[in-house]
């Protein structure tokens, strides 16, 4: 088992690879009476083209499969596993990402056995057509509730300008049509290809003790038959800087609503280190240009062109990256061409100077202490945050060692007038 010490943060990361490819960290915090474990597949709803295991063609899944595949596999021929965790003292959850899909359970007792349970469901399908079709109503149901969030609707409407050929654009659920198609086949498919131990992450956080538990992963992984590992192909549309359209859509609001969104399409770092560093070089950028304490967004605040509904995110995984500026507005179209302005100038800007740039540097780092006191919060970033041996624990180190000099790279590298679109939404008439 190698062992990471973090000095600064104070911090030691035991991680191992065991003989069937299934990675494994444990991040002991004996401080802590809670204990989080988070099991995770590098497999999320993007993921609809693909060879499947132990074939040699390609097939295309129905949308909404591995958030589909979420679902089912707490259903188990003795029962509901929920339950399980409820009568053993732990809470259990999951979700499904564009890239990954997660489950978890948080307990302050009987830590080994629930870890052992979340270890066997995920690694025990069990699907029949009677079961898959009476979750179709179910995951219906849901999807029709976030197509009344507008919120939702404004963000996959860029989406959709963005990626209107890439599976990025369709609901993580999919939709009422498409889950309509899947089969209890399709999801045994599914779960062969991406639940292989080598293409999956164990991450165990809290009151533990690693080398006893590390032996208890080790021997219960070792007493399973796995097929032997074999590389995931998936396909994905070219990432194309094609005209990108500004769309409008009427919906039951009572305010307009705005989001711009920029389409990566720059040649990504492929070291892990260096692409950290990329995402937290445009977010630092973005932050100096539009944060809630940059001079622009006090402007556009204090001329009534924005309020506090405004926010911006950077997005970047496997297949993509993007960033996306949104808000209500009595003149969305006015803010938009403020915020593309302060974009496209941004090596001009007068907030950005490096009594600026070390200010918010400090700023971001307090920010990441505070958060190392949950371990909630870490359960939940640990697999989100893993770029090649790079972990959630190697960012103060890169956020200490980006220079402007950085900023404007990446600037000049993502920021483009041509890859920009606009997506609105308006009370209907």
């Amino acid at each position: 088992m190698n062992k990471a010490e973090y000095s600064q943060i104070n911090e030691t990361l035991y991680h191992e690879v065991l003989p069937n490819g299934l990675t494994v960290y444990l991040l002991p915090k004996n401080d802590y009476h809670k204990t989080y474990g988070l099991f995770s597949t590098n497999y999320g709803s993007i993921d609809n083209e693909f060879i499947p295991y132990g074939a040699t063609e390609k097939v295309k899944v129905p949308d909404g499969i591995a958030h589909f595949l979420e679902h089912k596999l707490f259903e188990k021929e003795e029962g509901d596993v929920f339950q399980l965790f409820g009568q053993q003292g732990a809470s259990a959850n999951a979700f499904t990402s564009f890239t990954k899909t997660s489950y978890l359970f948080s307990t302050t007792d009987q830590v080994e056995k629930n870890l052992l349970t979340l270890l066997d469901f995920v690694q025990a399908p069990y699907f029949t057509e009677e079961t898959v079709n009476k979750e179709k109503g179910i995951i219906g149901q849901e999807i029709q509730m976030y197509e009344d969030d507008p919120n939702w609707r404004l963000f996959f409407g860029i989406l959709n300008n963005l990626y209107p050929n890439h599976p990025l654009h369709i609901d993580i659920a999919g939709t009422v049509e498409s889950i309509a198609d899947i089969t209890a086949e399709d999801l045994y498919t599914c779960y062969r290809t991406f639940y292989q131990p080598s293409n999956m992450v164990l991450f165990v956080v809290g009151n533990l003790e690693p080398e006893q538990l590390m032996e208890q992963i080790r021997h219960n992984q070792a007493t399973k038959e796995f097929p032997p590992a074999q590389k995931i192909e998936r396909f994905f549309p070219e990432n194309q800087a094609d005209v990108l359209p500004i769309s409008t859509l009427e919906a039951a609001i009572t305010r307009e609503k705005f989001v711009l969104g920029i389409k990566g399409i720059d040649v990504l770092p492929e070291n892990g280190r260096e692409l950290l560093r990329y995402k937290t070089a445009i977010r630092l950028l973005l932050q100096l240009l539009l944060g809630p304490t940059a001079q622009n967004y006090l402007a556009l605040y204090n001329e009534g062109i924005i309020d506090d509904s405004f926010g911006f995110e950077f997005s970047l995984d496997r297949e993509f990256h993007f960033a996306d500026f949104s808000g209500d507005s009595d003149q969305p179209k006015l803010a938009v061409q403020k915020i593309k302005e302060i974009l496209l100038n941004f090596e001009h800007d007068e907030g950005i100077t490096e009594e600026n740039l070390n200010l918010l540097k400090k700023k971001m780092l307090g920010q990441y202490f505070q958060s190392l006191n949950s371990i909630e919060y870490i359960a939940n970033q640990f697999t989100q945050s893993l770029f090649g041996d790079q972990t959630l624990f190697d960012l103060p180190e890169i956020i200490e060692s980006i220079q402007m000099t950085d900023l404007l790279q990446v600037g000049r590298s993502f920021i483009n007038a041509d890859v920009f679109s606009e997506f609105y939404m308006q009370p209907k008439k």
